[in-house]
């Protein structure tokens, strides 16, 4: 993974960043200690009329039904500074108990899309278990999916144009891995840094993960 403060490459198991020195409770000081509970769409920041946000909640459905052992999540907040949104989502997914989601899901298997439209900034942060599913090319092409949106302000569309982009990735990444199971054996332990709510849920294998 990438430490979310100074975004140099760091490994999952790691207690702090050997670069900047970041750990979760530094997080913690800077957000809020406190677990949070927050909606699977909880838009902060105000971004959203309501039937945009009808449309946004139908596509987060979707993607749960698709993947009924993962869960995504969409987190606007006005944070005022790029280098935030990072540290931020990492802290969110690790802190947070998201409504509309099965107890018996972890934080570990989730996807959380973070979006600070005064910064005109956004992420994408997930938990160590989807960690043979996705990679840093992969979100990137998620978000820049919906950049040109998000610039004129149609945060539905560029919302609903990750979560379109995000599930293809992902049905790709199950059909590769039903033929190579192999290449998507999780090699890494769980991270240190951040605890993803890990004590919680299964790693989801490849004939779990539908088409």
């Amino acid at each position: 993974m990438k430490c979310p403060r100074c975004v140099q490459q760091i490994h999952r198991a790691a207690a702090a960043c050997p670069h900047c020195g970041f750990t979760l409770a530094d997080a913690d000081g800077w957000f809020g200690g406190r677990e949070r509970r927050v909606h699977s769409l909880a838009d902060t920041a105000g971004v959203l009329r309501r039937g945009e946000r009808e449309r946004v909640e139908a596509a987060i459905d979707q993607f749960k039904r698709r993947f009924p052992q993962l869960f995504v999540a969409i987190y606007t907040a006005a944070l005022g500074e790029v280098a935030a949104l990072r540290p931020f989502g990492f802290w969110l997914l690790n802190r947070a108990t998201f409504d509309e989601v099965a107890p018996a899901t972890s934080n570990a298997a989730g996807i959380l899309l973070t979006l600070d439209p005064e910064s005109k900034a956004a992420g994408l942060t997930f938990g160590y278990l989807l960690d043979p599913y996705l990679e840093e090319a992969d979100t990137f092409e998620c978000l820049s999916r919906a950049h040109s949106h998000w610039l004129e302000g149609r945060y539905a569309d560029g919302m609903i144009k990750a979560l379109n982009q995000l599930s293809g990735v992902l049905r790709k990444r199950c059909r590769q891995a039903r033929r190579n199971p192999q290449r998507f054996e999780r090699k890494v332990q769980p991270p240190a840094l951040g605890d993803e709510r890990s004590n919680r849920g299964m790693t989801p294998t490849p004939e779990e993960v539908p088409q």
